[in-house]
């Protein structure tokens, strides 16, 4: 299989040394700064890797970290304006009319230096966790500069400028690639759902705080897809406060059903950190035992997975979370083997990740009021959705 602008490298992985797991990272990604004051740190990445190292996650006989090359521009027209992406390319000259009307240059989405070569870096980071995954040189991937679902065809937004899972996914479907996106960000993934409204070859499922409290709007258990694709998107709104109870209940009731009885080639599952009960920009009450559980119950579901960062703005829990993440579909035990000895490793306060995992659930007030609206949900998919993959 051939593929646009890679050429053979040593960023390919040898299947000689039967390699099992791959990191897509870049220093240079790492140290872009979209503005002082902005949630999104994008150096989020650079703490995810120094706490593998620390915790013993990283495995050099089974793991690779890669930087990966550029894919070829055209392949971002899979799924963005040809338009669009010409006035990405030019908004850092400055601000005119087209840009802002492209949401451009907003408090959201600022203009700065590096704007397009981040964002399109961050396209061909996914696209070789892809690659890989499809050529079978590993069996899980993770991109933590990934998961820009919020991005339109011809439209910035939530501090997305190119949807990496969009244009990734619609070039390997156009190679017969079957997929489901598991999207567990706390806001609605509107760009995504956008690009397979209407394919059945690609299962998206997206649980998040529901449209009427949170970033985007949308995401309604009744967008279900159209034609081909009806059935093939689920929305699982939650409300504000859900705890880890109510979240459990929603994501295991549904999540894991759907995607054995879809069978896909692979998963690319988006861990925004940003459920967490902490996080400064959605209002959930899911605590990391519970997102870590969430994504136990995804094991067993298929043998290949891509994972993305997605959202997430807490500067030392979300990397947290996503060496979490890591430990769960590695299968590899938590160890500190460095306790005590890390002073300014971290950015931010300092996180003991053993006991972190450990925190307790938090349940509010609405809590029975929550799990009424849930149930609601898991009911209205059941009904409509299951009947469709054989489930009832």
């Amino acid at each position: 299989m051939t593929y646009p602008g890679f050429a053979d490298s040593n960023i390919r992985v040898e299947k000689k040394r039967e390699w099992a797991n791959l990191i897509t990272y870049s220093e240079k990604l790492a140290d872009v700064l979209y503005d002082e004051n902005h949630p999104f740190k994008p150096q989020r990445a650079k703490v995810f890797l120094e706490l593998l190292r620390r915790y013993n996650l990283l495995d050099e006989r089974f793991d690779r970290v890669v930087e990966p090359q550029k894919v070829e521009e055209e392949i971002l027209y899979l799924f963005h304006e040809r338009e669009y992406v010409e006035v990405l390319k030019r908004a850092e000259l400055g601000p005119d009319l087209e840009v802002l009307k492209r949401g451009i240059g907003t408090e959201d989405n600022p203009i700065f230096k590096g704007m397009f070569d981040f964002a399109f870096g961050c396209v061909s980071c996914t696209f070789t966790c892809f690659r890989e995954i499809v050529e079978e040189n590993v069996v899980f991937a993770f991109n933590p500069f990934g998961g820009f679902h919020h991005a339109e065809r011809g439209f910035a937004m939530g501090f997305c400028y190119l949807n990496d899972v969009a244009v990734v996914g619609k070039y390997f479907r156009k190679r017969g690639k079957r997929f489901a996106i598991i999207d567990m960000d706390a806001h609605h993934g509107n760009g995504t759902q956008d690009a397979f409204y209407e394919d059945n070859g690609v299962l998206t499922i997206s649980i998040h705080e529901s449209g009427t409290t949170s970033f985007p709007g949308g995401g309604s258990e009744h967008e279900l897809g159209n034609y081909e694709g009806y059935g093939y998107n689920v929305n699982i709104p939650i409300p504000a406060g859900c705890d880890d109870d109510a979240y459990l209940y929603s994501f295991q009731s549904i999540v894991p059903p759907l995607i054995k009885a879809f069978s896909p080639d692979f998963l690319v599952v988006l861990v925004g950190t940003d459920i967490h009960k902490d996080d400064p920009l959605s209002n959930l009450n899911v605590t990391a035992g519970g997102f870590k559980k969430a994504l136990e119950s995804l094991k067993g579901t298929c043998e290949k997975v891509v994972a993305l960062g997605a959202g997430g703005y807490s500067i030392s829990k979300s990397p947290a979370l996503w060496a979490c993440a890591y430990s769960v579909f590695t299968g590899r035990e938590v160890v500190d083997q460095f306790a005590g000895l890390i002073g300014g490793m971290m950015y931010g306060p300092e996180l003991d990740l053993i006991s972190f995992l450990k925190e307790e659930p938090v349940s509010g007030k609405g809590k029975e009021a929550c799990m009424r609206s849930v149930e609601r949900v898991v009911n209205f998919v059941k009904e409509r959705v299951f009947p469709i993959f054989g489930l009832k």
